[in-house]
């Protein structure tokens, strides 16, 4: 979604251009222990949070890409807010699987075996909860350098 923005200022030629709608995208992780995994968050993965009230805390994470993927028939919805959303499934992404399999592995972090598949290396970690999250080494085009020329895009 996009709207246009009139640039404006003192001397400034009026100019429209399209400014994105979307500001950013914010996951909802549902847990168990939600105490211990906002500390396996913040200590463990090293991701940054503010506080947003009464200790609550809430995430800085990687730049992120979204694919949508057919269902097998099963709802994958969940209910929030009194409105039916899709389902998501989580996968943190990495350059390097084993290299960041061993630093969790540092951190008394457990991984699933690898497992390799059509779009990359894949493993999941445990959450102080018990859930899991998936942690993958993609080998398909991401969408992080979209904004960059071809030619300094990494390729896979």
């Amino acid at each position: 979604m996009y709207r246009k923005q009139q640039t404006r200022g003192p001397g400034a030629i009026q100019a429209d251009k399209l400014v994105s709608m979307i500001t950013g995208t914010h996951v909802l992780f549902y847990s168990e222990k939600p105490e211990a995994d906002r500390v396996f968050f913040r200590d463990v993965l090293g991701f940054r949070a503010v506080d947003a009230g009464g200790g609550w805390l809430i995430f800085a994470l990687p730049p992120a890409e979204a694919g949508i993927h057919p269902t097998d028939g099963d709802s994958r919805e969940q209910v929030h807010g009194g409105r039916s959303l899709l389902g998501a499934v989580v996968y943190l992404m990495c350059d390097d699987l084993r290299a960041e399999m061993e630093s969790l592995k540092s951190k008394n972090v457990s991984c699933s075996p690898v497992e390799e598949a059509d779009w990359g290396k894949k493993t999941t970690l445990r959450l102080p909860s018990g859930g899991e999250i998936g942690l993958y080494q993609p080998t398909h085009a991401t969408a992080f350098d979209l904004g960059k020329p071809k030619a300094e895009r990494p390729s896979r």
